[in-house]
């Protein structure tokens, strides 16, 4: 790996290579940068009951701080998204033209930031209790729309830490979140500290997806490689709500006022030399 600095920031570390920087938030001021940033308050038609708006902040010293809140009595938290999925917006009642037939997808959104290929780094210092969930990732806007990863896409979780000091293994998701649903894995690591920032990335490029964490190698995958322009999402979700009751854990009551801090996303893409 190598070290890319940032001005005033604090450095990347990327395979080897030239780099040149395509994106980045650094996360510098007081108010979080709208035009690179949506919430994402619902998955897979439905309005999410613990996905808000609120709960982040910048702390003006260059970081994004999410923190798990309590609204109406319940424990919520925030996800941050460059782009949209298709599929999550609810259905609204619509005809076509005089016609009573239903679209049976909701309002289209314009992506702010979408990305094919490249070097994804997030920096970051993870959650400290059991209640919630962090994790840093890539979604196609349009995943599951074919059988195709290379034509509607994947998703590509770079960072999950569903429990206290642990890094779940890196996932590619494609065909969508139903019956064609395929997912692949690799690494993770388990005791990691969660006291102090790390980084997490990805390298996805014509061979694959190469993860690491902490500038060091965590693993390959070589199949089903997207060349679809993807979305960004850095996530928070409360632990239960995807259950079958749908309803917090204890846990995530105990977890209120907990924090997750994110330093930096930057995206780069390889420099190509062009011999004369």
């Amino acid at each position: 790996m190598k070290k890319f600095e940032v001005l005033n920031h604090e450095p990347s570390y990327l395979p080897d290579g030239e780099w040149k920087l395509a994106w980045a938030d650094e996360f510098d001021g007081t108010e979080l940068d709208r035009t690179k940033w949506d919430y994402r308050t619902s998955m897979m038609g439905n309005r999410h009951p613990a996905w808000v708006e609120k709960g982040v902040e910048l702390d003006g010293n260059s970081n994004v701080v999410f923190t798990l809140i309590e609204e109406d009595g319940r424990p919520v938290s925030a996800q941050l998204q460059t782009g949209r999925n298709f599929m999550d917006e609810p259905v609204e009642a619509t005809k076509f033209g005089e016609d009573h037939l239903q679209w049976n997808i909701g309002k289209l959104y314009e992506n702010k930031f979408t990305h094919a290929y490249g070097y994804y780094e997030c920096r970051c210092k993870l959650q400290q209790k059991f209640g919630w969930w962090s994790a840093f990732w890539l979604q196609s806007p349009i995943i599951g729309s074919t059988l195709d990863p290379a034509e509607s896409g994947t998703e590509i979780d770079i960072m999950e830490c569903f429990n206290k000091g642990e890094i779940s293994p890196h996932n590619i998701f494609d065909g969508g979140y139903g019956l064609d649903c395929k997912n692949l894995h690799i690494g993770g690591i388990k005791n990691i500290d969660q006291t102090v920032f790390h980084r997490f990335g990805v390298l996805w490029d014509e061979n694959g997806y190469t993860f690491y964490i902490d500038g060091k190698e965590d693993g390959h995958i070589a199949t089903d490689i997207s060349k679809r322009p993807e979305f960004i999402l850095i996530s928070t979700e409360v632990k239960g709500y995807r259950y079958k009751n749908h309803q917090p854990t204890k846990e995530a009551f105990e977890s209120i006022g907990d924090q997750f801090i994110v330093d930096y996303v930057r995206v780069f893409d390889k420099e190509v030399c062009i011999n004369e």
